[in-house]
């Protein structure tokens, strides 16, 4: 048990680190700005003032790249039976853009830097006098800066402490969940979640496992998803994963399967092809899925009878493990009995202090991606 809200499994080896302890406390300690976003005690830069600008009847698009965005779209996917709003995600380049239409929106442009040429190009391509605009970016020169006071639209600070893939939990996701109407102050869950014994010694025991399969050259970190509104989340999983730890020819591969589709496709190299693998299984229990007819069974299938769909992915995620187990495959497993702003928040904290750990267990800065700059620089040169 992880917490309430979330019934966790742990890797099977029982590996106990006191220095993976002692750097847990040294990171809350230090509390810098990734951490102090967890907390419920964070000051957001924006207030209701900033939001009065946009209008409630326009649907909103939200236009940037990576970290801007990938957090917001978990935030809506997950939570998409609570939200009564229409959001559309720009998050690439596009030849025709899939919101391009008269109707007007609200768009939310996010950009830490101010000039993440994608966001530039989209938000160019896409906005119309009638929209209604409100800007994400850092305090300092930058074009959406200039941008904006050309537009005459609302800013809003990026903390400059608090790197793309770690904001989530920030003004880049939080603002955007104040917006679908969900409660920003339910996400941040890691006053409560370092008080509880069983996550501390969760999270230290599992940071060591993937320590020690790094160790035994096990570098794929395979999600298997049995959940369909949770596939974005792990798209945030995978950017914060590998731009967070692949450097210096180390790093994690986070791959992610969405179940049951690739039991049909990726299953049995997972189960009988090359062992450089370790596995994370996650499953949400839903209580109103979509049952099946009985009327349309036939009697060879009739244990098929009274189910619901959630009930069969069920069965199907519990056969798999018990494969995985017969035959010693490394695996840990979520499953998440409320799906709600408190669930998905420990989520985020729990993911996010798992990488930072991981990177300074390896020796290695988790805040940077000193690579990827060079693209953008090599773009600019052929552009120009």
């Amino acid at each position: 048990m992880l917490s309430k809200n979330i019934n966790f499994v742990n890797f099977k080896i029982k590996k106990k680190n006191k220095k993976i302890n002692l750097k847990l406390k040294s990171i809350l300690k230090k509390n810098d700005g990734v951490i102090q976003s967890l907390r419920k005690t964070y000051k957001d830069s924006y207030n209701y003032k900033n939001l009065r600008s946009l209008k409630k009847n326009f649907d909103y698009r939200i236009i940037g790249m990576g970290g801007s965005t990938l957090g917001a779209q978990a935030i809506y996917d997950f939570l998409r039976q609570k939200i009564n709003k229409n959001f559309f995600f720009i998050d690439n380049l596009q030849s025709k853009p899939k919101t391009l239409s008269n109707k007007p929106f609200n768009n939310l442009v996010i950009s830490k830097s101010g000039n993440t040429i994608e966001t530039i190009v989209n938000f160019n391509t896409l906005i119309k006098k009638k929209d209604k605009n409100l800007i994400i970016t850092e305090n300092k020169n930058s074009y959406l800066r200039e941008l904006a006071n050309q537009l005459k639209c609302e800013v809003v600070d990026h903390n400059n402490y608090i790197g793309g893939r770690y904001s989530v939990l920030s003004e880049v996701g939080m603002l955007p969940s104040e917006l679908m109407g969900l409660k920003p102050e339910k996400f941040r869950q890691l006053n409560n979640l370092i008080k509880n014994k069983k996550f501390i010694e969760a999270l230290i025991r599992n940071v060591s496992s993937i320590i020690f399969y790094l160790n035994n050259k096990k570098f794929n970190s395979v999600i298997i998803n049995y959940d369909e509104s949770s596939t974005n989340l792990f798209n945030w999983y995978q950017q914060l994963v590998a731009e967070s730890l692949g450097k210096k020819k180390l790093g994690i591969l986070p791959i992610v399967s969405n179940m049951p589709k690739d039991n049909h496709s990726v299953m049995q190299l997972y189960l009988d092809g090359f062992q450089n693998n370790f596995f994370t299984f996650f499953f949400v229990k839903e209580k109103n899925s979509i049952k099946i007819r009985n009327n349309t069974i036939l009697s060879d299938y009739k244990y098929l009878k009274n189910k619901d769909l959630n009930k069969i992915m069920y069965a199907q995620k519990n056969a798999t493990e018990n494969v995985f187990r017969k035959k010693n495959i490394p695996f840990r497993s979520f499953e998440i009995n409320k799906r709600d702003e408190r669930s998905l928040g420990e989520l985020f904290c729990f993911f996010i202090l798992e990488t930072i750990l991981i990177g300074k267990c390896l020796n290695l800065n988790p805040f940077d991606q000193p690579e990827v700059e060079l693209i953008k620089k090599e773009t600019k040169k052929i552009l120009i």
